[in-house]
Parts: C-alpha cells; structure tokens; sequence
C-alpha cells in the first residue's frame, strides 16, 4: 500500500515511468471496479471493461495539464475514488454521444408485436443520476462527494469518510440525506 502511494505521489510530481510502475499494482482492482461499473450496461455496450479501464487511467495519469488539486492524491482510497469518478464520467460520455442524434438518440425503440416502447435503457438511467448527481452538488457538495465515493468508487462509508476527509458520523449522515434526495428527485411521488 505504501509503495502504491509512493508512486502516486511520483506521478503528481511528473516522473515520466511513475504512471508505468502504477499500473500493475492497481490493474486487477480498476478492471473490477470497471466490471461493476459496466454490469448495469445492457447487452452489446461497446465499451468493454478493459477499455473502460485504459481511458481512465490515462485521465488520472496524464496530470501535466489539470490543476493542482486534481493531481494529489491523498493515497490508495483516494485514487480509486478518482478512478471511479473518471469512470462515471466516461459512461455519461458514451451515453450522451450514444442519445446524440447523430447517433440515432431521437429515435425509440419500438415492441413490434405490441408496440410497446422499451423501458429506459441503463445509459438513460446513468444520464438521469448523473445529472441529480450534479444537482445535489449544488445543494450539499458533501454529500455528492460520500455518494460518488460510495456507489460509484464502492468504497465502504468508513473509506469514503477518510477519502472525503470528514468524520464517519458526518458520512453516514451524508449518505442518508443524500439517497432520501436522490431518491426523490429520481422517483418523485404523483400527487
């Protein structure tokens, strides 16, 4: 673990072969976080794990042009949260560009036989928590930060409130708040 944040600390301050010694020491954990991230993709998703994991790391590894704060990190938890975040955001990417209409977004799938339409496809499920992801960051950053850092990065709360640099008390109450919000802005009740 030391030697994992060792070389992240390398990588923030521009060795060239940091980000080659990283790699293998986090491959396995970011392809199954990758997997997880993907398993609620539906079927045919073009963007597989290994590729899913190649783009993020080259996000988080390619530091010369961010900002500083977006360079450290503060050890193996927050890397991984970093990862989870980059991956987050890939997915939304690919589910923009794929309800582009360019790319055929305006149309509906259609039920032959009973001409029903599909339910929402996963990627619209992604698009629709990524944007009341956002929206709660407005409200209370903090709790956007737990749920990122928890649902996305799969951190435990206990991780995800060391990652967050907040006490463990202050996290679950985050994460409370913040899934009573989200789940009624994602599922509001009819009245």
């Amino acid at each position: 673990m030391a030697e994992v944040t060792q070389i992240l600390w390398q990588i923030e301050h521009g060795d060239p072969q940091a980000a080659a010694a990283l790699l293998p020491l986090v491959y396995e954990e970011l392809r199954r976080l990758a997997y997880s991230k993907l398993a609620g993709e539906k079927p045919g998703q073009t963007l597989s794990a290994t590729a899913l994991v190649h783009e993020a790391y080259l996000r988080l590894t390619m530091v010369a042009d961010r900002p500083a704060e977006e360079r450290a990190w503060n050890g193996r938890p927050h890397f991984f949260a970093a990862a989870a975040e980059a991956m987050r955001r890939i997915l939304v990417e690919s589910a923009r560009r794929k309800h582009s209409e360019k790319h055929g977004g305006g149309r509906r799938r259609v039920d032959i036989d009973g001409l029903d339409v599909v339910a929402q496809t996963p990627s619209e499920e992604l698009l629709a928590i990524d944007e009341v992801l956002d929206e709660l960051a407005v409200v209370d950053p903090q709790a956007a930060q737990i749920v990122k850092l928890h649902f996305f990065a799969e951190l435990t709360i206990e991780e995800a409130a060391a990652a967050a640099g907040t006490s463990e008390r202050t996290a679950y109450r985050d994460w409370a708040f913040a899934r009573a919000w989200l789940a009624r802005r994602l599922h509001p009740v009819e009245s």
